[in-house]
């Protein structure tokens, strides 16, 4: 599979699934549920893959960038 989640989006990711994931500790009741939406973001970071990126053509990482088309080559350094 593709990689089209970066460095920054990764972290971003894991730490906001990590927070939602914790009302699962913090909330009572029938709302403490909702912290099951936190595996969303964590599992995506993790992964370093997400679907919703892949349905809408996007990317974060810059290394997916490479090889496409119009798409200047790195630097070669010299010997």
């Amino acid at each position: 599979m593709k990689v089209n989640v970066g460095t920054a989006d990764r972290v971003v990711r894991i730490v906001v699934g990590l927070v939602i994931l914790s009302l699962l500790f913090i909330l009572a009741g029938p709302n403490r549920w909702w912290g099951l939406v936190g595996l969303v973001p964590l599992l995506t970071g993790i992964a370093s893959r997400c679907p919703a990126y892949s349905l809408l053509g996007l990317s974060t990482c810059p290394i997916a960038e490479r090889g496409k088309p119009g798409t200047p080559e790195p630097a070669k350094a010299r010997p």
